[in-house]
């Protein structure tokens, strides 16, 4: 059976979850907007200024590179004044489901939803593309598409990647507080030994894609091939059972890592970016994570330009100049998710090899044998395995 990555996944619907973990503190800073200065690279002035000069970018909470003693995103700042395009950034998406729902009735209508370019998760970002909600590149305005890691340059949401490029890559997997379990985990059977029932010292991700995946593929079933109704199923009520036991204390989006930095609970199964950035703010490697040795899933973010955007070629000039290596490197630096730009790893080697030689934001071969993608789900198989996940974790 092969689980290397990337299986195919087919455009899906989702459950209504938060992705990134908005922690208090690492800078404190809900949006911003950045003033830049005349820049000296005339061309992509020229465009920009055929385009309104300007650029508006919805992304996730702490997911670029931000500097707390000026309150800025230094990467940001160098392409303002490099370009003299103008970029309002803002943190406006922590949940794909309703971020959507807010800018959809304007998509439909053709009217500005006030984004150029949107950062949508993987199965997300297949329902904008089928819907019409984003422009296709102009692949001449974007040269440094050709760094797109060739693992993701045909994902099956966008083959040939003529409407998105992957901003980042995320892991979900087990993390831990080491003032509890100065051990570590590997195996969710550490997770949920005998020794933690009735103690509800674990929280659990309210995505299900996530925290289902991680179940099945503890029970051995392979997340990226045609699993049966009943397979899946059986994680629901492991879930169940789990979280009658006590072992479970809570299913969280955001909020879980507010919970393992207070010392709530011993371990999460959560992302791998949010851990990094706990260990920032605290200012110690205090916080664990690892993909467990049954597997982890794993998904991208994904840059898109949005239908109702007058601003196109400003867009596609921020595009390409995040995926440019030496810079896709020093975000990459400060987030701590999977880098999709080639060259970004040598790059960073030359101002921080111990990151360049991290695994979670450059997975070694053996690592990405560890990481699955949840295979897409017809409509019928979304609404029925949702509505099951949703009433195992009392919210249905």
């Amino acid at each position: 059976m092969d689980h290397s990555i990337p299986p195919d996944l087919d455009a899906a619907l989702s459950s209504a979850v938060s992705r990134r973990a908005l922690l208090a503190g690492v800078g404190g800073v809900g949006a911003a907007s950045l003033l830049g200065s005349t820049g000296v690279n005339l061309a992509l002035s020229e465009a920009a200024s055929a385009a309104g000069g300007s650029v508006r970018w919805a992304n996730w909470g702490y997911y670029l590179d931000f500097d707390n003693k000026t309150q800025t995103y230094p990467t940001l700042v160098d392409f303002q004044k490099k370009t003299g395009i103008k970029v309002t950034y803002q943190e406006a998406i922590d949940d794909n489901d309703t971020f959507t729902a807010k800018v959809a009735p304007q998509l439909r209508l053709k009217k500005d939803i006030g984004y150029d370019i949107v950062t949508m998760t993987e199965w997300e970002a297949a329902r904008w593309i089928q819907a019409g909600y984003t422009q296709k590149f102009d692949d001449a305005a974007i040269p440094n598409k050709k760094n797109v890691l060739d693992i993701l340059a045909n994902r099956p949401l966008d083959p040939g990647r003529h409407q998105s490029l992957p901003w980042a890559g995320i892991i979900a997997g087990l993390a831990w507080n080491k003032k509890k379990l100065p051990g570590g985990l590997k195996t969710l059977d550490q997770l949920f030994d005998k020794k933690y029932k009735g103690k509800r010292q674990v929280l659990v991700l309210s995505e299900m894609r996530d925290t289902i995946g991680l179940i099945m593929m503890w029970q051995g079933v392979d997340i990226a091939s045609n699993f049966t109704e009943n397979q899946f199923m059986n994680a629901v009520h492991k879930l169940e059972q789990l979280i009658a036991d006590g072992y479970i204390g809570q299913v969280k989006g955001q909020s879980y890592a507010q919970d393992l930095q207070a010392g709530n609970v011993m371990g999460v199964i959560g992302w791998s970016g949010d851990i990094a950035q706990l260990n920032l703010q605290v200012g110690s490697d205090q916080f664990g994570f690892a993909v467990p040795d049954s597997g982890g899933t794993f998904s991208t973010d994904n840059l898109m330009i949005a239908s109702t955007s007058k601003n196109k070629a400003a867009a596609e000039a921020l595009i390409n100049y995040y995926y440019d290596p030496a810079v896709a490197a020093r975000v990459a630096a400060y987030i701590t998710y999977i880098c999709p730009v080639k060259g970004a790893q040598a790059a960073m080697q030359k101002f921080n090899p111990k990151q360049a030689a991290n695994p979670l934001i450059f997975p070694t071969a053996d690592m990405w044998k560890k990481l699955h993608v949840f295979r897409g789900l017809t409509p019928t198989e979304q609404l029925k395995f949702s509505t099951a996940f949703q009433k195992a974790t009392g919210n249905g």
